[in-house]
């Protein structure tokens, strides 16, 4: 079984850190950049950064917070939000990111999917995905922090976006998220199913034993904000959690 990576998950608004639940009722938390510290210093195995109101305003804010994070945070940075152009993608590697989630741009023009990979290599091109269910077994992607339609079916836009060159997914399951409810395992082990890069699950951690669930589906990492956030866990907490579950963590 891979080893199961740990990610704080910190979405921004502003200068702030913020947190909601289903993507809404935004309360501010803090200072990204303490955050980000803090989380790294406790073990994290990487960090995602999303700007949860740059597509909105088609602009995304993050690169002087992912500036000043990159000086001193050594594990790979992924930073999604407003990303439209290859161009916005420079601007974030040059300030120290290593990864781009791209959403609403990659719904609307797919080939910028294949533009990122080509450019920057497919490790690099993260494909995030708001996904809503719509029915038994059926999700539907959404865009502008699970705010938009799109009609697409999330699976079949997932299969479709690797094929096309993402090389990992950002999977958010919106009805999940801030609930501390537990990670839609079915929607997981459905996207796993029908692609071979990393799935990484966003949205609902709470239960503990989630972390095997989702390990057993073949999820590679799970993407935490809620239960760190509000200090009901550490880093360590969760990776002491999912040893003692018999999964293989990064100490």
């Amino acid at each position: 079984m891979a080893r199961l990576r740990i990610i704080p998950r910190l979405d921004i608004k502003g200068p702030n850190l913020i947190k909601g639940i289903r993507l809404e009722g935004l309360r501010v938390v803090g200072d990204p950049s303490e955050f980000a510290l803090r989380y790294y210093a406790e073990g994290a195995d990487e960090i995602v950064f999303m700007d949860i109101v740059a597509s909105l305003y088609q602009r995304n804010s993050l690169a002087d917070i992912i500036s000043r994070a990159a000086d001193q945070i050594y594990i790979p940075i992924t930073v999604g939000g407003g990303i439209r152009t290859l161009q916005d993608v420079n601007i974030m590697l040059r300030s120290g990111a290593d990864k781009v989630a791209i959403n609403t741009a990659a719904i609307a023009r797919p080939e910028l999917i294949s533009e990122v990979s080509k450019r920057y290599g497919s490790q690099c091109m993260v494909l995030s995905v708001e996904a809503k269910r719509n029915g038994p077994g059926r999700w539907e992607a959404y865009t502008d922090n699970g705010r938009e339609h799109t009609g697409l079916d999330a699976i079949d836009w997932i299969e479709r976006a690797v094929a096309l060159g993402a090389g990992e997914v950002l999977l958010t399951a919106v009805d999940q998220e801030g609930t501390r409810k537990g990670l839609d395992i079915e929607l997981l082990k459905a996207v796993n199913a029908r692609v071979s890069v990393p799935v990484i699950a966003s949205g609902g951690f709470g239960p503990v034993e989630d972390l095997r669930r989702a390990a057993d589906v073949g999820t590679s990492g799970i993407a935490i904000a809620d239960a760190l956030h509000w200090r009901r866990m550490t880093v360590q907490d969760i990776k002491q959690h999912a040893r003692d579950q018999g999964l293989e963590v990064r100490s």
